[in-house]
């Protein structure tokens, strides 16, 4: 039977050491011999100490990049909730790694930090692309997309946390939820929507209720927003909601 990979050896190793000796006690040197492998395999791998417990970053952070750059104006916010899912996925694919991630941030006040940071980087990112989409320099505009941006990386982690504490048995179900509330609190800019050229908007969500009994909602919502150009910010929650 083969080894698995050098990477994945390094990183159980590392947090076997973690849990037998403290994050603070264990040296790159005690990871590389746990694992089998030279100093020099260790950082082909990894950057340092650190870089063993945390995911890639850089890549997630790219791979959010590529799925808001195909995005147009009149789906920058699809494109949001789907670069969310990207990062959850991630998590959800790591299974026991993340969660003993959060077992060892959770204790250790270096890497707690290092983790603040690293969520502030996700939130400029997407600060950035709702800024860009709402097209409005103006101060309350920039307030605007920075509480999004918060919103929208607040729901992806309340969700996780919930994952990672064994308390979410689908976390896709889940964040896609969480973010149909987030997103139902913020209209589409003036001037970015199409509603008073006529036309049909449709929004998929999923909802626990049948279709006969959600009719009656769906037709109160659709006039309420007629003549208006698009529904005032709050009508759609008045409606309906995502099941729970």
């Amino acid at each position: 039977m083969s080894k698995p990979p050098a990477r994945l050896r390094l990183a159980d190793a590392a947090f076997a050491l973690f849990d037998e000796r403290g994050y603070e006690q264990t040296t790159v040197d005690d990871i590389a011999e746990r694992a089998g492998v030279g100093r020099t395999t260790f950082f082909r791998h990894y950057r340092s100490k650190e870089a063993v417990i945390f995911p890639d970053h850089d890549r997630l952070l790219d791979l959010i990049r590529d799925r808001l750059a195909t995005s147009s104006h009149s789906t920058a916010l699809v494109a949001v909730s789907d670069a969310v899912r990207l990062v959850l996925l991630h998590y959800v694919d790591e299974g026991d790694l993340a969660r003993r991630r959060y077992a060892l941030t959770s204790k250790v006040s270096t890497l707690r930090d290092r983790e603040i940071a690293s969520v502030a980087r996700y939130q400029r990112l997407f600060r950035e692309f709702i800024a860009d989409w709402m097209g409005d320099p103006t101060q309350s505009a920039s307030l605007r997309a920075e509480i999004m941006a918060a919103a929208v990386v607040a729901a992806h982690n309340h969700v996780l946390r919930r994952w990672l504490r064994g308390e979410s048995p689908d976390p896709v179900r889940e964040v896609d939820e969480a973010m149909a509330e987030v997103l139902a609190l913020f209209p589409a800019p003036s001037g970015h929507d199409d509603g008073g050229a006529g036309g049909t908007t449709v929004v998929a969500f999923r909802t626990g209720q049948d279709l006969d009994a959600l009719l009656p909602s769906l037709r109160r919502l659709v006039e309420g927003g007629t003549g208006a150009g698009h529904p005032q910010p709050g009508r759609a929650r008045q409606g309906i909601e995502p099941a729970r």
